[in-house]
């Protein structure tokens, strides 16, 4: 690339390839690839080997299993709905969502999970979009009966168990009484993968098949799916997940054997992705573009101002802040931006040396992905470590300390 007009110093840039080479030297994370663009620039660094014990290097088209950073970009099917009349933000879920119709809420959190009372209204698609329908997973009640009937049953998402068809796995959630009434409290995760069942029954598809027609293919995100098939597996690295005391390396997911090798019978909107960095970055311009890829347009400029600015309450994000602050030792410092808008973190105070606005989010498999609209750059860091020890996460937050560097006015 031409980086005279890039907006990226040429000492930043070595910056930010030392630090991450720095990373990979540690013995802790194995490889990563990462992307940064502004304008219609780019610069990718693949660093290290697929495998903890050498193997294949890390190059641009790697395959990484995007965990929560799904849930921008399958957020997308959602607000295509809303562009064509075939949702309403306040529409009730009921008619679509049988099994969250005549919700029952429980008195207190931390209560027996038969101790409730009716919902004061239907859960909205607002509420699901916002991730405030009343059920997810919520730190502040962990060891709660409610938290532990949620893994029970079976209904999240990001375990190593496989998932069920949607339909069983909603029946699954329909059991569940809600933990706060709807519309009230931001609430992790499972909105999400809600969301995917809602507009496979609104469009009478597969949700990832409504997603490729209007989100991936149009961007050309051809890598990106809820699998990896045969002819493209040898580019997907095993994933690990070190353990948290010793952080020996311990694999979570093979490539060729595991549950990403073959199509899922649950398509997961909350972390069921994979993804290559360019298929990210190609996403999150078109988001800095008000919602154009070119000369065509894949969602309107409202639903993208939807999405990226902060849609909760003072009073939601301040609860969100607050947990985020005092779950350090459990998130090591990750989603502490203050605000969510639709399906991402918006940054609503400055925290680190992102400004405000920034959008975007993180996943539990050592993923990143935002964009800033003040600076007008986007990026992109993957690796295949997951977030049980802090080495993925400091990763991630020096590779965002050292891109802010490198930005030249």
């Amino acid at each position: 690339m031409d980086k005279s007009n890039s907006g990226f110093s040429e000492a930043g840039l070595r910056k930010i390839r030392d630090v991450l080479t720095r990373h990979v030297d540690s013995g802790k994370i194995p490889g990563v690839v990462a992307l940064i663009g502004r304008g219609e620039q780019t610069h990718v660094e693949a660093i290290g080997t697929m495998r903890h014990d050498g193997g294949a290097p890390m190059s641009r088209d790697t395959i990484f299993r995007m965990a929560s950073t799904s849930k921008p970009v399958t957020m997308a099917a959602s607000m295509a709905l809303l562009d064509d009349c075939r949702l309403r933000l306040d529409d009730p879920v009921d008619q679509w969502l049988p099994e969250l119709a005549d919700r029952h809420v429980l008195k207190r959190i931390d209560g027996p999970i038969d101790d409730t009372e009716p919902a004061r209204r239907p859960i909205t698609v607002r509420d699901l979009l916002t991730s405030t329908f009343g059920l997810g997973i919520d730190l502040t009640a962990v060891g709660s009966p409610i938290f532990n009937a949620i893994f029970a049953n079976g209904v999240f998402s990001q375990g190593a168990v496989p998932l069920p068809e949607q339909d069983e796995w909603m029946r699954r959630l329909g059991t569940l009484p809600l933990m706060r009434q709807p519309g009230e409290h931001w609430q992790y995760h499972l909105s999400h993968d809600v969301l995917g069942v809602l507009v496979s029954r609104v469009t009478g598809r597969p949700f990832e098949t409504f997603l490729r027609e209007r989100v991936l293919d149009p961007l050309g995100m051809k890598d990106t799916a809820f699998h990896v098939p045969a002819d493209k597996i040898d580019r997907l690295p095993p994933s690990y997940a070190p353990d948290p005391q010793t952080g020996e390396f311990t694999v979570w997911d093979e490539a060729k054997t595991g549950q990403y090798s073959a199509p899922p019978a649950f398509q997961a909107g909350g972390g069921g992705l994979v993804s290559t960095v360019d298929d990210y970055h190609a996403y999150f311009r078109m988001l800095l573009d008000h919602g154009m890829h070119g000369t065509e347009r894949i969602l309107s400029r409202p639903a993208v101002e939807l999405m990226t600015t902060n849609r909760l309450t003072p009073e939601q994000e301040a609860a969100r802040s607050t947990l985020a602050r005092n779950a350090v030792n459990v998130s090591f410092g990750q989603g502490q931006q203050g605000g969510w808008g639709f399906g991402m973190a918006v940054r609503t105070y400055r925290g680190d040396y992102a400004p405000l606005g920034q959008f975007g989010w993180d996943g539990g498999t050592g993923t990143s992905a935002y964009a800033d609209p003040e600076n007008g750059i986007t990026g992109i860091l993957l690796t295949q470590v997951g977030l049980t020890t802090a080495a993925p996460a400091q990763l991630i937050h020096d590779f965002w300390t050292t891109v802010y560097q490198a930005v030249d006015a």
